[in-house]
C-alpha cells in the first residue's frame, strides 16, 4: 500500500498552489499525474532509482516533471517521504522518515 506522509502531502500541496497561480487546469494535472505515478509502486516498488544523497538501497526516487518522489519501502507498505522539486538543493533532513 502506498502512503503519502504529512511532509509529503504538504508538498504535493504546495506544487499545486505554486501551479495554480498560472493555471488550475496544470496543477490539478501535475498533482494527479504525481499521485498517479506512486500508485505503480503497489506492484513495483523498487521501479524508481536509488536517492544517491542518501545511499539506503530502500530510499528511493521517482522523477516526473521536474519533481523528485522520493519513497521509503517499509514492507509491506512504501511511504512517500517528499515531492522535491529538481532544481532544489536536496538536503537528507527535507526527508522526514
Amino acid at each position: 500500500m502506498v502512503i503519502w506522509s504529512d511532509p509529503a502531502r504538504a508538498d504535493l500541496r504546495s506544487i499545486y498552489d505554486f501551479i495554480a497561480h498560472d493555471s488550475m487546469h496544470y496543477a490539478r494535472k501535475v498533482a494527479q499525474d504525481i499521485v498517479a505515478k506512486t500508485d505503480a509502486l503497489n506492484e513495483l516498488p523498487r521501479m524508481g532509482k536509488m536517492v544517491p544523497e542518501l545511499g539506503n538501497d530502500d530510499i528511493r526516487e521517482l522523477s516526473l516533471y521536474s519533481y523528485r518522489i522520493v519513497y521509503e519501502i517499509r514492507e509491506p507498505d512504501v511511504v512517500v517521504l517528499a515531492a522535491i522539486h529538481k532544481r532544489r538543493d536536496f538536503q537528507p533532513e527535507l526527508v522526514e522518515r
